[in-house]
């Protein structure tokens, strides 16, 4: 079973195999997807079989001990008969303050903040940094249907299919997560219908963000990607997380890099198009330039209001403009302007030691969870850093790929090889 600390690989038949279901609750017998899980699913009397079972929940408890602490949850619902819509899926409170975005539950207003801000942050393996289900820490149990982002809590699993879940789990050689299974559910946790809708809805009305998301896509839609790279080369960061495939002849996502667009015009973004990713910089600090830094956050903006889909569409399309610390007061309030968001502070800090910082505006969801604020002492201390970082071969920037991980649930991977900084 892979979790955190003991990661393990799904035998090659699974990994091949597609898990995401549809956005319903109930699977569609008609579905490919739903015929590949019958034909392939083990026996349920198989020891490592993935079906947790959802029976374990009605473990008896005793009414005259009311539980503290989640395993209230089990307690109001199996003793009290209570509504689980009224008890918070998070930590049990009977507070509650809207509906839990995924799974049938309510969810309280501390855990609804922390719900959205860990929502789309990503570890180096790829994987979501926080239980999906309650957002906790930790060692977690991590989904492995290979285009699944997913964690769970050892907690949650325990107190909402059933005791004892955690450890059969565990001994699982391979594991599919509850959003992942056809079956809608597992004890207590019963996935909400049309999820990705009811997410989607969810963070455009209770996240701190202006602007909307796009509702994330199932695995089996995902598309490649198409990339407009504008200033700056973002090839090695896509192929090292699986965006682009690598080989000549491959048809996994495109890349067009164009680093001097004084004279690109709209039908020149048109020919080459569409694009569902428009990525722009300024130079890295250290490089030589003959620009200001001004220069390219406004040629940023033009083109990208040529690469911009129509209004009507549906379609997921992103962008990102990152400055390396060029910008100065001014340029970055009109950047602001321009732009319609504010910046985010990124930073790069390995073994304590601060490496990298870049601030970026940008559309793609998570981003404003990871703003950490740059003193003015550790600005000075990477400008002594320029002359050294700039002899230095290119190599992966893990801040472009911090930028572009929530990208997983809107696109197809090649490759998961890659994946850590």
């Amino acid at each position: 079973m892979g979790s955190r600390e003991t990661p393990s690989s799904c035998s090659k038949a699974l990994e091949t195999l597609n898990l995401e279901t549809s956005d319903s609750s109930s699977p569609d017998p008609e579905s490919p997807l739903e015929e590949q899980w019958l034909e392939s699913s083990p026996d349920p009397e198989e020891e490592n079989s993935m079906n947790v079972g959802p029976e374990d929940s009605k473990e008896p408890l005793s009414p005259s001990s009311r539980p503290t602490g989640r395993e209230v949850i089990r307690y109001e619902v199996n003793v009290n008969q209570r509504n689980i819509e009224d008890i918070c899926l998070c930590c049990g409170t009977l507070e509650v303050y809207a509906q839990h975005p995924l799974f049938e539950g309510g969810i309280c207003v501390s855990c609804k903040d922390k719900f959205l801000e860990s929502l789309f942050l990503y570890d180096e393996d790829g994987h979501q940094s926080y239980c999906t289900i309650c957002c906790s820490g930790g060692t977690l149990f991590i989904c492995e249907s290979p285009d699944c982002t997913r964690c769970y809590c050892f907690e949650c699993v325990d107190i909402l299919v059933g005791p004892g879940t955690s450890e059969r789990i565990n001994a699982m050689a391979c594991w599919v997560c509850f959003l992942c299974l056809p079956f809608s559910q597992s004890g207590l946790l019963q996935r909400r219908k049309k999820w990705r809708q009811q997410l989607k809805a969810f963070h455009d009305r209770e996240g701190a963000s202006p602007m909307e998301i796009y509702k994330t896509v199932s695995a089996w839609k995902r598309q490649p990607v198409r990339v407009l790279s504008l200033f700056g080369n973002i090839d090695k960061e896509l192929k090292s997380l699986g965006f682009l495939e690598i080989g000549s002849d491959s048809e996994g996502g495109t890349l067009k890099y164009v680093e001097d667009v004084t004279n690109v015009v709209r039908r020149d973004v048109e020919k080459w198009g569409p694009f569902d990713l428009v990525y722009g910089s300024t130079n890295p600090l250290g490089n030589s330039c003959d620009r200001c830094p001004g220069w390219y956050m406004f040629q940023f903006h033009r083109i990208l209001q040529y690469a911009r889909p129509r209004q009507d569409s549906q379609k997921p399309f992103f962008w990102i403009f990152m400055d390396n610390l060029l910008l100065t007061e001014d340029d970055q309030v009109t950047t602001v302007r321009f732009l319609q968001t504010e910046a985010v502070t990124l930073q790069d800090v390995r073994g304590r030691v601060l490496q990298n910082a870049v601030r970026v505006w940008s559309n793609i969801p998570g981003l404003k969870s990871k703003h950490s604020v740059l003193t003015p002492k550790e600005e000075q201390s990477l400008q002594a850093q320029v002359r050294t970082r700039s002899k230095l071969p290119t190599q992966v920037n893990p801040l472009v790929k911090t930028c572009l991980l929530p990208l997983r649930e809107y696109f197809k991977c090649f490759s998961q090889n890659s994946l850590p900084l």
